[in-house]
């Protein structure tokens, strides 16, 4: 199946992307971001050297310095790609990426359904094309969101690309609740994202394990609320959760404050 959905959601991040990027100056191409390392550029570099591969394009030959923030095989890739770009002014970066976005869109327009079952490895296991292109999204929009975060300026944070991401992320939860955060058996917790994507969850223990409800069997022992941004932010390991604004929690405190400070899902 061609999943027309998905690429309609990329190529919007895509188009915001370079709408974003396309009045910068050079001090602000420079700004660091979240990232350990990494600057506006870094950030749009890096998602330049993964669609190259999707393209079927060389990856490049150049090898960067061994970094701390570098921690295995895939983040060395990403290195390579991202420092053999360093020495080149935003606008060089910004003019290869407006065209490879025009290549790709192509490539994935015109694909088939053979195209799209081809076998992939994903970060969720084995899977194929289309599967690793679904969690493409979110990557390619939380990248957007780091460097929006370091320019000063928010957007894009409603609409079907975040709300495919916020919904990915929101996958996690029951992990963190349960296993992570240690709620104990029969204990309920609300979770509750307000603003651009709202989402209203109430996880119950049974079994050991944290499951969606639609109410608890009991008061739930804490609701942790937050807005759509920090949730983003804690959720993609970008910040901890005492860097963040937005988050307020009801019931028992250290129970929420658990649950807030192990939201990073990201491997």
């Amino acid at each position: 199946m061609i999943p027309t959905d998905t690429i309609d959601k990329l190529e919007a991040t895509w188009r915001s992307l370079s709408a974003l990027c396309a009045g910068l100056d050079e001090a602000q191409w420079k700004l660091p971001t979240d990232l350990p390392g990494w600057t506006v550029q870094d950030n749009l570099a890096h998602l330049i050297g993964i669609e190259r591969v999707l393209e079927g394009l060389p990856t490049t030959g150049h090898r960067a310095p061994a970094v701390a923030y570098v921690k295995n095989p895939i983040g060395e890739m990403n290195e390579h790609e991202v420092d053999a770009r360093r020495g080149l002014a935003g606008a060089q970066v910004l003019a290869e990426w407006d065209a490879l976005v025009e290549r790709r869109l192509q490539s994935l327009r015109n694909g088939d359904d053979d195209y799209f079952a081809v076998p992939w490895a994903t970060p969720t296991g084995p899977g194929t094309l289309a599967d690793f292109l679904h969690i493409r999204v979110l990557d390619c929009w939380l990248h957007e969101q780091d460097i929006r975060r370091a320019l000063g300026a928010p957007g894009h944070l409603a609409g079907p690309t975040a709300e495919h991401t916020i919904d990915r992320l929101i996958r996690t939860l029951p992990i963190v609740i349960g296993k992570r955060a240690g709620t104990p058996e029969g204990g309920a917790v609300v979770f509750d994202i307000t603003g651009e994507v709202p989402r209203h969850l109430v996880y119950e223990v049974t079994g050991g394990r944290a499951g969606l409800v639609e109410s608890p069997s009991a008061a739930p022992l804490a609701t942790i609320s937050m807005t759509t941004d920090a949730f983003v932010t804690l959720a993609s390991g970008r910040r901890t959760a005492d860097q963040v604004d937005g988050v307020s929690i009801s019931g028992d405190t250290e129970l929420g404050r658990s649950v807030a400070t192990q939201l990073n899902m990201m491997i």
